[in-house]
This record gives structure tokens, C-alpha cells and sequence, in this order.
């Protein structure tokens, strides 16, 4: 069996790398030239992702590109500490949650996918889908064509493949939250601490990476869209460092900034009825952006689970509706925690208040047990299929 990846980001590499460990060819296309590039800033990865990548053989690179986080620590606007739980995982998890920049996961991804030997290109983008009764076509804005059994959409929460398998598809709408991204160097914070302080202007996110830098994100509340044309680095940090004057950490740690990274904008995007053809498949954030900390876990997670799907399947539709079958409750049931998420970094003072007390009350006794459906999940092991493949 022959796939094409649409889209080398983090759901793509790790489709390709998990397609090839059960026997399907695998060539990503990637529409921007960079291989990896430094697009984004840090992003977390929790034990269930973490036990995906083990599967796939790349846990160790992973890990050695990244820092090992095993606390949450939650603040108050006015520095009181609101809960200290364990991060990204259940007590007794001895896979510390890790925290790296995107595009070196995105590398270790790739590397591990074309050492398997997936094809990857960069530099084409899709524009149009032909499914048809025994194959998929996607043609690219360069000319390219190219056809295979299976199509695999991990082009991201502005995917192209949405709207062409189902043009009735949502379309994504800015979520009243932006984030602006940077790196310090500054000296007393403890390494090995998800530090997320609830500010008067959203959330403050930091962790100390134990060489000296500290990683930090402000994820901004404001309803209207931020102005971005004409507004340059200097012009963002001061208006951050404007907005968290009242927070002596935040503050603290914009005013040691050595580095930004681009503003980016959080959009939301209403449950995706249509996840997959019969030879094409959304994955990742191009089928659910999940956010709360979980998007490229569950990217991972997708990755194994339609591989799995795949491997036993006896026809492409029919696994593709295994896929779909066996993701989307626990998809449902993220989705609506990131919105929660989101809801409470956007709350006003009389709800940030009644927030911080309800957290310093019962975070404590019920973090763990509200947690542990996300935290628990053993993905499928994989292997290649000894039988014909599915057509």
C-alpha cells in the first residue's frame, strides 16, 4: 500500500514514521521549503504522547532535544500558589512530561520517519483532492500530481484537505486569546516546573530549562484580533511587558528577554462532523485542534491509532471508520476541556477570584482523578501486517 502525507509538521512525521512501521509507503508533502524551521514556540508533550513515541522507536531523541518537566505549579494574579501537581501525567508515571521547541520535535520526527524510509518533500502545497473508487489524487500549486491507495490530511488547523473532503467543513475563528513567546536568561528559577501563573490579562506560562534560559509564553485575552501589520519585536515585548506590570514573576521574567518569538494568533474551530473519505483521512489538528497542552499528543496518538486501524483492516474505508470510531470519544471529551481552558484565562476579576479559590480548595484532591482518562492511555503496538494489504 502506498500513502500520501499532506502537511510534515508534527501530525505528519509522525504518520509517516507509523505508516512505515506497518509496511505502507509513506511520502510527506510539505508545503513550506524549511524542513523543520523554527515555526512556533515550545511545545509540551505528556506521558500518553510520550508512550506513542516510545512505540515508534524516537522516546530517546525526543527526550535529549527537550527538558523534562515533572511539575505543574499554578499562581495566582497576585502570586499565591494555587496547586502543585504532577505535569502531564499521573502520580505514579515515571515518564516526566517534556517540554521542547516544536520545530525539534518536528526534526526528530522527520529523521526518525526518513531513516524508516519515508519520502519527505518540501516546498508543495496541495490544492485539490480526487478520491476516487481505488485510489486518492492530490495535485499541488507547482503542478505536481501524484496518486496513491490512501491520503493521509495532517495539514493543520487551516487544512486545505478539510474543506475539499467536505465543504460544508467549520472554518476556523479567532478565539479571543493570543500568545506572545520568548526566551530569558535570568538566574533563581527552579528547573523542572510548568510554572502558570492566572494574570489580570490571561495566562503567564515559564519554565526554567536548568542551562540558564527560561522558556516563556503570555497567552493575551482580547476579543478583537491584535493589529500585527507594522508592529515589530520591540513593539510586542513592550506591550506584554505593559499588560503584566502588576505580576512581579511575569514581569520579572519579560524584562530578562533575549529573544521573541512571532505572535500567535489561538483560533478555534467547531467539531469536524466528516474525518475521512474513502481513501482520505484528517489527523491531528486538521480534524480537531485540541490545545490544553495536548495538540501534538494527540497528533501523535492519531498517527498510531490510524496505523493500527490500517494494519488490521481488511479494506482503506473500513479502517478509516475503525479510526474514526476509536478516536473520536476521546477527542469529544478533550475538546471540551480546551475550551474550559480556554474560558478561564479569559475570565474577568470577580471569576479570576472565584476561580483561584475553588483551584487553592480542590486541585489538591481532584486533579489526579479528573485527569487520569488523558494521562492513562496505552497506545496500540504496531507492527507490519503479514497478510495482503487493504485496498
Amino acid at each position: 500500500m502506498r500513502s500520501i502525507i499532506i502537511g510534515g509538521g508534527v501530525a505528519g512525521a509522525a504518520a509517516a514514521l507509523a505508516l512505515r512501521r506497518v509496511g505502507v509507503e509513506a511520502t510527506v508533502y510539505e508545503a513550506y521549503e524549511d524542513p523543520a524551521g523554527d515555526v512556533g514556540a515550545f511545545v509540551s508533550l505528556a506521558s500518553n504522547g510520550l508512550r506513542c513515541l516510545d512505540v515508534l522507536g524516537c522516546l530517546d531523541a525526543v527526550r535529549a532535544a527537550g527538558v523534562e518537566v515533572p511539575r505543574q505549579r499554578m499562581w495566582s494574579a497576585g502570586g499565591h500558589l494555587l496547586g502543585d501537581v504532577p505535569r502531564g501525567r499521573r502520580g505514579a508515571d515515571t515518564l516526566h512530561s517534556v517540554t521542547l521547541p516544536r520545530g525539534r520535535l518536528v526534526a526528530a520526527l522527520r529523521e526518525a520517519a526518513a531513516a524508516a524510509g519515508a519520502r519527505i518533500v518540501t516546498g508543495e502545497r496541495a490544492v485539490a483532492v480526487t478520491e476516487t473508487a481505488d485510489g486518492v489524487t492530490a495535485e499541488f500549486a507547482g503542478g505536481l500530481r501524484d496518486s496513491a491507495d490512501l491520503l493521509v490530511a495532517a495539514d493543520g488547523i487551516w487544512s486545505t484537505v478539510r474543506g475539499l473532503l467536505d465543504p460544508a467543513a467549520p472554518v476556523p475563528e479567532y478565539a479571543g486569546l493570543y500568545a506572545i513567546s520568548g526566551v530569558s536568561r535570568m538566574d533563581g528559577v527552579e528547573p523542572g516546573v510548568f510554572n502558570m501563573t492566572f494574570a489580570r490579562n490571561g495566562a503567564f506560562i515559564h519554565l526554567a530549562t536548568g542551562t540558564g534560559e527560561v522558556w516563556w509564553q503570555a497567552q493575551i485575552a482580547q476579543p478583537a484580533e491584535p493589529a500585527r501589520a507594522g508592529v515589530g519585536d520591540a513593539d510586542w515585548l513592550r506591550g506584554t511587558a505593559r499588560l503584566y506590570r502588576d505580576e512581579k514573576v511575569p514581569s520579572a521574567v519579560i524584562a530578562a528577554t533575549t529573544h521573541l518569538h512571532p505572535p500567535v494568533l489561538f483560533h478555534a474551530l467547531d467539531p469536524v462532523p466528516t474525518w475521512h473519505g474513502e481513501r482520505a483521512v484528517l489527523i491531528g489538528d486538521a480534524a480537531h485542534p485540541v490545545g490544553a497542552g495536548q495538540g501534538a499528543s494527540m497528533a501523535i496518538e492519531d498517527a498510531l491509532a490510524l496505523a493500527a486501524a490500517l494494519r488490521a483492516g481488511p479494506a482503506i474505508p473500513g479502517a478509516l471508520q475503525a479510526y474514526d470510531a476509536a478516536r473520536r470519544p476521546r477527542i469529544v471529551k478533550l475538546l471540551d476541556a480546551a475550551e474550559d481552558n480556554r474560558g478561564m484565562k479569559k475570565a474577568g476579576p470577580v471569576k479570576r477570584r472565584t476561580q483561584a479559590l475553588l483551584m487553592r480548595l480542590f486541585l489538591p484532591l481532584f486533579y489526579e482523578r479528573a485527569t487520569a482518562h488523558l494521562y492513562a492511555y496505552e497506545p496500540p503496538r504496531l507492527s507490519a501486517r503479514t497478510g495482503p494489504a487493504p485496498r
